[in-house]
């Protein structure tokens, strides 16, 4: 099967499951807070809407368990078939929800079902996308694939950033608060429906045919991980939550952040979370590639001990006017935490056996994701309390950094280069598998 093939279904799906968790995020404080969660303290009904992303993250190591329990039994293709279905159907429903106005308490409720739905799908993509393109990847070139679904998240947060700003464009306001924001909840039901159909047609991979024939396949993924391989799920969540806090934040709460505590315009907010999602585009698989002959661990701890380094300032600087926020989101979440980000998936899954490597790799991930996923409720608390302190902000960061660089300095080295081919060998070895 065409490697091409593979990459884009990897890269297609993640892409729309990432426009949909992201849609609602996006849509969270523009529209839930005020359809859904009334109040006469606007600050309540922000923090009440803000539950609920938080709770699509906390249902993401549920789905870690359920769809890596179908990976590493069934298959990774048919895992990421349901992850695709879940996601799309919850996203299509919450185009048709009703509003608090007209059913009362049942809106909130549905809305908080629905999310949860779309949490628990996340939960068993990402770690199926990873695979699918690490598991079929040529010889010494694993981490250039591995690479290749990441960018589902920046293009993924565009595109659902971008729906919703466009509508609110073409609409009054009125209009926009009435059924403009439904429009792209719905559309990604076509959406989904395309990625089905480019993942129903690969095979499944290598190294999953590989582990059935041999009959090498977990009875319960979930007990085998914890039995054998609990050292390195506890290591793969030490390994995220750092960033993963950054991550959030210059992700989603930075729209907040900028123009409720900075004084930006939400255009100067979404141009700044823009830029860094654009400068992903070009250092995700540059990283990827990269780590393919410098090493995946040398990559990421640099790039965590760079954020370090530069949090405090990065607080410090993007109060200091538009074209500094442009830049230092450019700089944190475009080069240093596409670095980290780039060669995550493919470090994790080494980390794991084949026969319960979804598992092991999804519930790691998902875990340090859904703590990470709360904290706009602290940050909100953090702002109200000292205002947009860099040092307090900052020094949150630090903390979960700290954490991160510790285990990445003590994680196994097995994540050294992956090549022994010379630059031109694997230049040709791309050509020829693309």
């Amino acid at each position: 099967m065409k490697k091409s093939r593979i990459l884009f279904a990897s890269l297609a799906g993640s892409v729309i499951e990432w426009y949909d968790f992201y849609l609602y995020g996006t849509a969270t404080g523009l529209v839930f807070s005020t359809l859904y969660f009334p109040s006469h303290d606007p600050a309540i009904s922000l923090l009440l809407a803000f539950l609920t992303f938080g709770a699509g993250y906390a249902a993401r190591p549920l789905g870690s368990i359920i769809f890596g329990h179908m990976g590493d039994r069934i298959g990774r293709k048919a895992s990421l078939i349901f992850t695709l279905i879940g996601m799309g159907g919850s996203s299509m429903l919450i185009g048709v929800l009703p509003t608090y106005a007209q059913v009362g308490l049942l809106a909130p409720v549905l809305l908080v079902v629905l999310r949860l739905i779309q949490g628990i799908a996340l939960g068993g993509e990402w770690g199926g996308a990873i695979l699918l393109a690490t598991e079929y990847a040529p010889k010494g070139l694993r981490g250039l694939y591995g690479s290749i679904p990441q960018m589902g998240v920046p293009i993924g947060l565009v595109t659902g950033s971008f729906s919703l700003t466009l509508i609110s464009y073409l609409t009054t306001n009125s209009q926009f608060m009435a059924w403009g924001w439904r429009i792209p909840f719905l559309l990604s039901g076509v959406l989904i429906a395309l990625a089905i159909w480019v993942r129903s047609g690969i095979e499944e991979t290598p190294a999953f045919k590989k582990e059935k024939e041999s009959g090498n396949i977990a009875a319960v993924p979930i007990v085998e991980t914890f039995r054998k391989d609990w050292k390195n799920v506890l290591r793969a969540i030490g390994l995220k939550v750092g960033d993963g806090f950054f991550n959030v934040f210059s992700m989603s709460y930075l729209l907040v952040f900028a123009t409720i505590y900075l004084g930006y315009s939400r255009d100067t907010a979404l141009t700044a979370l823009t830029i860094g999602c654009a400068t992903m585009l070009i250092s995700i698989p540059l990283f990827g590639f990269l780590s393919d002959y410098i090493g995946r661990k040398l990559i990421y701890i640099g790039g965590l001990v760079l954020m370090f380094l530069l949090v405090v300032p990065y607080f410090s600087l993007i109060d200091e006017g538009a074209g500094w926020l442009y830049l230092m989101q450019a700089i944190m979440l475009g080069v240093l935490w596409g670095a980290i980000f780039a060669t995550q998936g493919t470090l994790f899954a080494e980390l794991f056996p084949a026969n319960v490597r979804y598992t092991g790799l999804s519930v790691g991930y998902q875990v340090a994701a859904a703590i990470a996923g709360f904290g706009p409720i602290m940050w909100g608390t953090m702002a109200e309390s000292f205002g947009p302190s860099p040092w307090v902000f900052g020094g949150f960061m630090m903390a979960g950094l700290t954490i991160s660089i510790i285990l990445s300095v003590y994680m196994p080295g097995s994540q050294k280069k992956a090549v022994t081919t010379s630059t031109k060998d694997n230049a040709n070895t791309i050509a020829q598998k693309l």
